[in-house]
């Protein structure tokens, strides 16, 4: 006990101990005033700048940025909540803020330099601008978005059909809500954008089409699987491109009958056009998946490459009758047209034939951060490329 007084009092001596003119534990007391000064001060100016009319004080700013937000459900809905500017572009985090901030720093040398100080400037620029802004948000998984949008608290039942369809993948999968969602809060920049939405134009053109019952129909767009004609809940999805035959027709819903292929051990979920290509025909509950009574079992074989067994199994379901298309091969013309456009964007697109089925998988995802594709169009271009694959081109066997 005395060693610790003994301490103390050393440790007293030092700090009561004067300099020349103050003693050592002024100058520390008032160093440490400062420090929190200093702080307080650099915080309230830190806050200052993250308040939307800082942002909107550049001239660019509010008459380009600020007026498109102005018109979009950001901006004015039902509940009265408002995004503001950082409340998208600015992180929460303190340390990324810091780093947003010093990149933000360029921002004043443009405004010094003109860069965007006319409406002309500011649209050349904004492909540029936007493209960095996805890189972040695709980097963070749209970190500010889900500060107010969480998976687990959005009410499916309340989407539209093919929202619910969309945003149930998007769950499973985590996805970061700018892949879908550019141009919520600002108009999208000049980019080819032919390919979007034209394959739901195409069903849209064929709904209304009578079905013959033994016939088969191709989807064009993600449709809805139900367990009967008239059940509320869907099943899965089926994907764009894959064939059914109708064998009845009820309650505004056609029964059909799709015969594929899954993996018989641990991904029963994902059914596939053929043996041991992941080319993907439907995607269903877990639930959906195991019960036998909407199934038949058929053959059964081991992928020799993978050692997985694999089972043909015969799917009855029911979906909406909305627009089917009868001919493959006008599906496959636009989806040719589609990657030819599309993906040529960057550079010289590979043949269809240079990968095999199941390479084309990754090698398509690697494509798509490039571009900006909905999700029917990625769906059938992708199934394009796996259906005249090397697996399946006469040329090369």
């Amino acid at each position: 006990m005395k060693k610790i007084f003994s301490m103390i009092a050393r440790f007293w001596g030092v700090f009561n101990k004067p300099s020349k003119h103050i003693s050592l534990g002024i100058v520390t007391c008032g160093a440490f005033l400062a420090g929190i000064i200093f702080w307080g001060g650099f915080n309230t100016a830190l806050e200052a700048t993250n308040t939307e009319e800082f942002c909107i004080s550049c001239h660019s700013m509010k008459e380009n940025n600020y007026q498109e937000i102005q018109k979009t459900i950001h901006w004015s809905n039902r509940s009265g909540v408002r995004a503001t500017c950082p409340d998208c572009h600015v992180p929460h985090k303190w340390s990324d803020k810091i780093a947003a901030k010093a990149r933000a720093s360029k921002d004043v040398f443009g405004w010094l330099l003109g860069t965007v100080d006319t409406k002309e400037k500011f649209e050349s620029k904004r492909l540029h601008l936007a493209q960095n802004e996805w890189a972040r948000f695709k980097a963070n998984g749209s970190l500010e978005c889900r500060n107010c949008h969480d998976y687990k608290s959005m009410d499916f039942a309340k989407m539209s059909q093919r929202g619910a369809i969309q945003m149930r993948k998007a769950a499973e999968r985590d996805q970061s809500c700018v892949d879908c969602h550019k141009g919520i809060a600002h108009e999208l920049p000049e980019m080819d954008d032919s390919a979007n939405s034209a394959l739901a134009k195409m069903s849209q053109d064929l709904d209304g089409s009578s079905y013959e019952t033994g016939k088969s129909y191709y989807s064009l767009v993600q449709t809805p699987l139900y367990a009967d004609d008239s059940a509320t809940d869907y099943l899965g999805v089926l994907s764009p491109a894959t064939q059914f035959t109708v064998i009845d027709e009820s309650n505004g819903r056609l029964k059909i009958e799709l015969v594929t292929w899954h993996k018989a051990k641990g991904y029963g979920r994902v059914l596939y056009f053929d043996f041991a290509k992941n080319i993907v025909q439907a995607t269903l509950s877990k639930e959906a998946s195991q019960d036998e009574s909407l199934f038949v079992r058929g053959d059964k074989k081991e992928d020799d490459l993978t050692g997985l067994p694999w089972e043909q199994v015969t799917f009855t379901l029911w979906v909406d009758k909305k627009g089917f298309e009868e001919s493959l091969q006008n599906i496959w013309d636009y989806a040719k047209e589609a990657y030819q456009t599309t993906c040529s964007v960057c550079h010289t697109q590979p043949a269809e034939a240079h990968f095999d089925a199941n390479t084309w998988v990754g090698m398509f995802a690697g494509m798509q951060g490039f571009v900006n594709l909905d999700g029917d169009t990625h769906d059938v271009i992708l199934k394009y490329l796996q259906s005249h694959s090397s697996d399946y081109d006469k040329a090369n066997h």
